[in-house]
């Protein structure tokens, strides 16, 4: 069984890894069509032409772009010293030391001036949080909703769940957002408009709005899946069987149905769940949440390439690893899958 599944595995870790150097390839042409100059951005519109002129030489930006490409991909992960002083280790003052001698590098932000390492490391816990709170909120009411128009199906409860959770996905995030702010933090005062709170208890009411923003937008798929998957597993001869042995509805939908329909619920979750680690740029802007996808909107305006290259190559990592942790989940659920 082992010697079977890694090749397997291998190939699968080597497509991932080419879906990552695409994207973050692409990422880099992206960045050198927006147009602007980072140097003059930096100083300002007043700076002397030959303060920009040093700046753009200082971080490489008047060496051709092949150079500049090859340059990112070298130090991306390199060797150096196992304790990092940036006092004295000038060339390596944007890196972070992940094992002994081990660096990774993404570079120097022009904006921020502080290595995207650095950069990032604060903003990817604020993203993952974001994240797994979104998706729980849109397992959640998804999820009640597809089991509302599975089990009431071809009636009007089947309608106006369906049709609620369509309402949810049509509506833009930003809109949606707008509406729970002005319902929730205008008229009722019960939850922060935005921000993160100074407390744990006000970080927590913080949290809500844009989760549920996130949570209600992505609902609709998942509604849509459990009713059709349901659907077809309630009328399947094992959970007819189930009813003639006298077993409880609950337990017939929950234990026998709910488990053989997780799997593409699953995979949508672990799908939805990299993305938004990745940063989920208009919910993080409205909302004033300090994740990767805020940091990403600054970049761009800011034409902060190194930035740039950063967030996007997070954002591919996480859909990648979350895709290869997904066949792991899939044998657990459906251990027909392990052949």
């Amino acid at each position: 069984m082992i010697h079977r599944a890694l090749p397997r595995a291998l190939r699968r870790a080597g497509w991932a890894l080419a879906v990552v150097l695409g994207v973050a390839t692409l990422s880099f042409v992206v960045a050198q069509l927006i147009p602007g100059d980072p140097a003059r951005m930096m100083l300002g519109p007043q700076a002397a032409p030959a303060d920009v002129a040093h700046v753009r030489h200082l971080y490489g930006l008047d060496r051709p772009l092949p150079v500049q490409y090859a340059r990112y991909w070298g130090r991306l992960v390199h060797a150096g010293p196992r304790v990092i002083d940036p006092r004295r280790d000038e060339d390596h003052k944007s890196c972070a030391s992940v094992a002994l001698g081990v660096h990774l590098d993404l570079g120097f932000s022009f904006f921020y001036r502080k290595s995207v390492v650095t950069l990032l490391a604060a903003r990817i816990p604020r993203s993952a949080e974001l994240a797994l709170a979104a998706v729980i909120a849109q397992l959640l009411i998804g999820g009640a909703l597809g089991l509302v128009a599975a089990v009431k199906r071809g009636t009007r409860w089947d309608d106006a769940a369906i049709g609620a959770a369509l309402v949810g996905v049509s509506t833009p995030t930003f809109l949606l957002g707008l509406l729970l702010q002005y319902i929730f933090a205008y008229r009722l005062g019960v939850l922060p408009y935005d921000g993160m709170g100074t407390t744990p208890a006000e970080h927590l009411r913080a949290l809500v709005l844009p989760a549920l923003t996130l949570g209600i937008f992505g609902s609709a798929l998942y509604a849509r899946l459990l009713r059709d998957e349901l659907g077809t597993i309630l009328g399947q001869d094992f959970v007819r069987t189930a009813r003639a042995k006298g077993a409880a509805p609950l337990r017939v939908l929950v234990v026998h149905a709910l488990r053989n329909a997780l799997v593409p619920v699953v995979t949508i979750a672990a799908l939805e769940l990299g993305a938004l680690v990745g940063g989920a740029v208009v919910t993080e802007k409205l909302f004033r949440w300090p994740g990767v996808g805020q940091l990403a909107v600054e970049a761009l305006l800011n034409r902060d390439a190194p930035v740039i290259f950063g967030t996007v190559l997070f954002t591919a990592l996480a859909v990648v690893v979350a895709t290869l942790l997904l066949d792991f989940v899939y044998v657990v659920l459906d251990p027909r899958l392990r052949r």
